[in-house]
């Protein structure tokens, strides 16, 4: 679940079946008495307009759709005669793209498609409104989709690290301390290659701020610090000293930052 203010008002999206749907109460109850919301949607969806949207995009999203009851609708909607209800519609034609949940978020919910197509019967600037607020909804997601995706691809690069080092840096008889400190070591190896400081020269600096220095790393130096994570195993593997791979892994940790720097600023001119 997530909510959107739009013009002061909160807006609930479900997720159903990794699809986004929308409170069409919500909106309702944004514009109008709340009292009223059911009797406006139950209004709008007897419309000839909504059941002609309402059919055809069942007929491009639902291979479940029944059509002919569809037909049998749009044949009398529009008429004083002809009532409509959401459950109705839902009910008889196997429709997916409206939904009524109960309990603590209980109400009408449609697929974003559809709540934008509402949207115009509710106020044509509330609609303009939401869609943007849903836009922008959007790409915090995905800003934090691949923050969280680069940060999982650090977790999963530093078990191959941290592999190579126990079978080749610990020896059998150390304590359990004296692992843990070979292992910190072998992290600040990483940490001086990329970020020019060990984890303690961080929270030394930053005494005030919760987290580790990977916490605040761009994810340009977490995709960075990944590929080094691979490559200091492989170096430990060759037998290579640390002195000796500090000196490469800097040499290459220089030379990608530069790459990534320059591609994503060439994909912010170019956007």
């Amino acid at each position: 679940m997530a909510r959107i203010t739009v013009q002061d008002a909160e807006i609930t999206i479900l997720n159903v079946d990794d699809q986004d749907y929308i409170s069409l109460t919500d909106m309702v109850n944004a514009r109008r008495d709340e009292a009223r919301a059911a009797d406006v949607i139950k209004n709008w969806i007897r419309s000839r307009s909504a059941i002609e949207f309402l059919g055809t995009w069942e007929m491009i999203h639902n291979p479940n759709f029944k059509v002919v009851e569809f037909d049998h609708f749009k044949m009398q909607a529009g008429l004083h005669t002809f009532v409509m209800s959401v459950s109705e519609w839902v009910t008889k034609t196997n429709a997916i793209g409206i939904v009524v949940k109960n309990g603590r978020y209980g109400g009408t919910y449609a697929h974003k498609d559809i709540a934008f197509e509402f949207g115009s019967a509710i106020s044509v600037p509330f609609k303009l409104y939401l869609i943007n607020e849903y836009q922008r909804l959007k790409a915090e997601e995905q800003k934090q989709l691949g923050w969280t995706a680069k940060r999982e691809l650090s977790k999963i690069n530093y078990h191959i690290h941290t592999d190579a080092i126990k079978h080749n840096l610990v020896p059998s008889e150390l304590t359990p301390n004296q692992v843990s400190l070979i292992y910190a070591n072998e992290a600040d190896v990483l940490n001086m290659a990329l970020f020019g400081m060990t984890a303690k020269d961080w929270r030394d600096t930053n005494s005030g701020v919760k987290g580790n220095i990977r916490d605040y790393a761009t994810i340009n130096q977490l995709i960075c610090l990944s590929n080094l994570e691979n490559l200091n195993a492989v170096f430990i593997n060759k037998g290579m000293s640390q002195r000796e791979r500090l000196i490469e892994l800097n040499k290459i940790a220089i030379q990608q930052m530069q790459v990534l720097e320059a591609t994503s600023e060439h994909k912010v001119l170019k956007a």
